[in-house]
């Protein structure tokens, strides 16, 4: 039995006037998943426990398996690891985007226009966090390169108790209130502001405002953590795993969890990734003896980020036909018996341009099970029909890899 966990990442969202009150995933023309969703089992699950925070780190820990209270230690730590930053328990790491301010007189006044400075490419994102390094870095204070506007700043033998905000949560605001604090926060905070005069008139930036793009005029610190320490896939499952994804994050959860990183070639972790790659090395590592493959798409949730509608259900029919499609043809074709699971990790709704923690819809398969149909669709709300919850996000990897199971509406673990 091979088995592949399908993300789209943010993919769930809430009715929409402009579709007919339906969701985008309701909305998307995805022929595969809904053909799924007829012959397998949906329900719903939540993947994001009470009082923590709803983000891509918490809620991909509970549906690979583990239990975000017990081993979530914050969310740089594992975009660390994934770059291979070598960490000892003493350092604390954050992350650092490149992001997009308004102009205003005073500092604290200025709006977040973009989290993610228009998707600045990494070639220029690189050369601008070299400028960063060499003025506002020093032998503690260390920043490291990553993707796009994605990057880190590691504090070695730094200190604890931060507040600090996500950039994609306060688009439209005035950054004042939401400033680093905490005993430590100066320091952060002093280095984020003096960010915006170093960038505003850099090459890089005058050239991509020539060019009617956002430029990345500042820095924005968040997602502190230090290193982590989950129990092994293999040892927790019995299973062979790798793990295929755009984003560091991604791929340092599956590192720590003891999963192989497949490499796809130009992926991107936006609407213009190479989906077919990713289809193809799923099937090859499956071919070659993985049992397992995490194969996660992150541009569901940059579409849900950046308020774009159609961009976000073109997003949903490019994994179906791009990704899910070309996966069961090749499964069915060696006559392989194989298990799916289909499922977004959080809900990134475009009305609110962030993470929600609300429950998500999720889709089992199986290739060698009975072929009943139901009549519904993979739908937010015709898997909630099902009366099917699962309560603690973790436990669905046990149901999917059969250490639990599914006995009506019933959880069985």
């Amino acid at each position: 039995m091979k088995y592949i966990v399908i993300i789209g990442d943010g993919m769930a969202d809430y009715p929409l006037p402009e579709l007919g009150g339906k969701t985008p995933l309701a909305a998307a023309s995805k022929p595969s998943m809904d053909e799924l969703a007829d012959r397998g089992i949906m329900g719903m699950v939540k993947t994001v426990p009470d009082r923590m925070p709803p983000g891509s780190d918490t809620a991909n820990l509970s549906v690979l398996g583990y239990d975000p209270q017990k081993y979530y230690s914050g969310r740089s730590p594992f975009e660390a690891v994934s770059m291979g930053i070598a960490l000892t328990e003493a350092d604390i790491t954050f992350r650092c985007n490149f992001v997009t301010l308004a102009k205003a007189d005073a500092y604290a006044s200025r709006v977040m226009l973009d989290h993610s400075a228009g998707e600045i490419t990494s070639e220029e994102a690189h050369e601008l966090l070299l400028a960063v390094q060499n003025s506002l870095g020093t032998e503690e204070l260390v920043f490291y390169p990553g993707v796009s506007y994605r990057h880190l700043l590691v504090w070695k033998n730094g200190p604890d108790d931060w507040d600090l905000t996500p950039p994609h949560d306060i688009l439209e605001r005035a950054i004042g209130p939401y400033l680093p604090a905490g005993p430590h926060a100066a320091r952060i905070r002093d280095m984020m502001e003096e960010s915006t005069s170093l960038l505003a008139d850099h090459p890089i930036n005058r050239r991509r405002r020539e060019q009617g793009l956002n430029p990345a005029n500042a820095i924005w610190i968040w997602g502190e953590g230090r290193k982590p320490a989950l129990l092994p896939f293999r040892e927790k499952y019995g299973l062979r795993g790798g793990v295929i994804s755009a984003v560091d994050l991604i791929k340092g959860i599956g590192i720590c969890a003891g999963l192989e990183v497949i490499p796809v070639d130009g992926v991107t972790g936006n609407l213009d990734t190479n989906f077919e790659g990713k289809s193809q090395a799923a099937l090859t590592a499956l071919a070659q003896g993985m049992d397992f493959v995490y194969l996660h798409v992150e541009a569901p949730d940059e579409c849900g980020h950046r308020q774009e509608r159609e961009n976000k259900i073109k997003a949903i029919e490019y994994i179906d036909r791009r990704v899910l499609q070309p996966i069961r043809d090749g499964l069915e074709k060696t006559g392989t018996p194989y298990r799916l699971l289909i499922l977004p990790d959080h809900a990134t709704p475009l009305s609110v341009r962030t993470h929600t923690a609300d429950p998500v819809p999720f889709l089992l398969y199986d290739s060698t099970g009975q072929k009943q149909r139901s009549g519904l669709a993979f739908t937010e709300t015709d898997a909630a029909a099902t009366g099917l919850f699962v309560a603690e996000g973790h436990r669905l990897m046990d149901i999917f890899l059969q250490q639990g199971g599914l006995n009506g509406g019933t959880i069985i673990i």
